[in-house]
């Protein structure tokens, strides 16, 4: 068994990490930049340890850095979350010569299936349907017109090394073609440090439906159902949930036999999701890999029962999957909403600042992945997620009444957020019906976006509820002053509590 486990993140999955860890009596220790040293996850860690400055390319993604303290720290593996160097085989192959264990697949097996244009020859091989398109990176501008040209509009271009809408743009024409070529090799360059770009048929009003995959060293490989990843804003999912509204028992059953398939052409052993591409007729088109844990894991968590942090450790430790795909059952339905810090209203700008007030929903069917807390500054260095609401029912409509309910009850202040952004998403009759598609959302952006303005929402104020809890005081601290009536009466013991208290604290 593992015995200390270096967490390489930072955030709401280093909580995740921490926590689970914790359950299986794991010692870990995590790291953080100058920008996190009074994060939440540092301060929930049995151990910490700094890692550089706050820039990303200076801290969290130094492999150098990384490995130098989990030999300091006496670590036998480490964990890498999700982003940063979760994807980057290097950081396998440097934890190999160390004597420590990588918690995630193979350095070859991310390889084969980390880059898109590797993932898509290896399913050809496995017999996995494809997105027309190309299996190499287009060398140049000129190539990629000819191929366009003989494909037919409109098309999409990927970014080979990409993930989260990075160094991607849908082309609609030939005249937009430079400019979509520039801006996703410059955004790609910025993203992965590879400008590199490959070309596929854009399918119009199709669904995103990828499939959460777990193999172990000893061969096993395991399908977990699917994901409905179909809400995104500019090809980014903004909400995820399982099992989908589209989706019937054979489709599943196929995509999750192609899931597996590839897997298993790689020798894959850890958590990881095949995503697809579903057109209206349900024929399904393989689009690419994460090789990783997904940022929406708890949705599967919610309806399998299987803690899949739990699950890659002990894959990491040599054990086997302690189910068949016989054993695996689904029960109910779950959904996620990513709470990010940012600005709806302003073109979804991030908002980083010191949050005021963080009062988090709870209740039935109700979990929170959170990595904030009240009094701490969100840095405007790395991505805003601050946390991820996720609402479990017994059917789907349970599920999206309260995960409505859940965010009726958030109460955030001192920044922006996309919470009441939302309520409106949730309330659209096409979404309660489960007609959605990969541009929904960009398509009725504008109306959401418009009625949040006309109605002039308090959530979409971050100092209404702050406002509106000090005007209640005042008000009843003017009613208690001229009333008769005595304030409560309290101990002694709480009383005299408080005053050791004070007479403790230090001066600041």
């Amino acid at each position: 068994m593992i015995k200390k486990l270096l967490i390489a993140n930072r955030g709401e999955i280093a909580v995740r990490i921490l926590r689970a860890c914790r359950e299986m009596n794991v010692a870990h220790c995590v790291i953080y930049s100058e920008a996190d040293r009074a994060s939440l996850h540092v301060r929930m860690a049995d151990e910490a340890y700094a890692v550089g400055p706050a820039a990303a390319r200076e801290s969290y993604l130094r492999i150098d850095k990384v490995m130098d303290i989990a030999r300091r720290a006496g670590c036998d593996a480490v964990h890498p979350g999700y982003g940063f160097l979760a994807e980057n085989p290097e950081l396998p192959r440097a934890c190999g010569p160390a004597g420590i264990a990588f918690v995630g697949p193979s350095a070859e097996a991310m390889e084969q299936l980390g880059s898109k244009t590797k993932a898509r020859q290896l399913a050809y091989r496995a017999g996995v349907p494809v997105v027309p398109g190309v299996r190499e990176a287009i060398p140049q501008l000129e190539t990629a017109r000819r191929i366009a040209g003989e494909m037919g509009y409109p098309i999409v271009l990927k970014a080979v090394a990409g993930g989260g809408g990075k160094g991607m743009r849908a082309v609609a024409s030939a005249n937009e073609l430079a400019a979509a070529w520039r801006d996703a090799a410059s955004e790609a360059l910025n993203a992965f440090g590879d400008e590199r770009l490959y070309m596929e048929k854009y399918l119009e009003r199709a669904r995103h439906i990828e499939i959460q995959f777990f193999g172990d060293a000893h061969g096993n490989v395991v399908c977990l159902g699917e994901r409905e990843c179909s809400v995104q804003r500019r090809h980014q999912k903004v909400i995820e949930e399982t099992p989908s509204p589209f989706m019937t028992a054979e489709l599943r059953r196929e995509m999750g036999e192609a899931a597996v398939r590839l897997a298993r052409e790689a020798g894959y052993a850890s958590a990881g999701t095949a995503e697809f591409l579903v057109d209206a007729d349900r024929k399904f088109y393989f689009l690419e890999v994460n090789t990783r844990l997904q940022v929406e894991h708890p949705v599967t968590e919610a309806v399998t029962g299987l803690d899949l942090v739990k699950l890659q450790i002990l894959v990491t430790a040599g054990e086997r999957l302690p189910v068949t795909q016989q054993e695996v059952t689904f029960r109910g339905h779950s959904m996620e909403c990513r709470i990010y810090a940012e600005d709806p209203e302003n073109h979804f700008f991030p908002s980083p600042g010191r949050i005021t007030h963080w009062r988090p929903p709870q209740g039935p069917g109700v979990r929170l992945d959170e990595g904030v807390y009240s009094g701490w500054t969100v840095p405007g260095d790395y991505d805003p997620l601050l946390a991820k609401l996720i609402a479990w029912g017994a059917d789907r409509a349970e599920a999206v009444t309260r995960l409505r309910r859940a965010l009726d009850e958030f109460e955030i202040t001192g920044i922006r957020t996309n919470v009441a952004f939302f309520q409106r998403i949730l309330a659209e009759q096409d979404f309660q019906n489960g007609e959605i598609h990969t541009r929904w959302l960009d398509e009725r952006l504008a109306a959401l976006l418009a009625a949040g303005a006309q109605s002039g929402e308090g959530a979409s104020d971050p100092l209404t509820i702050e406002a509106a809890a000090i005007a209640a005081g005042l008000d009843h601290f003017s009613k208690a002053k001229s009333s008769k009536v005595q304030p409560p009466a309290t101990s002694r013991w709480r009383d005299d509590g408080r005053r050791e208290q004070l007479s403790r604290t230090p001066d600041r």
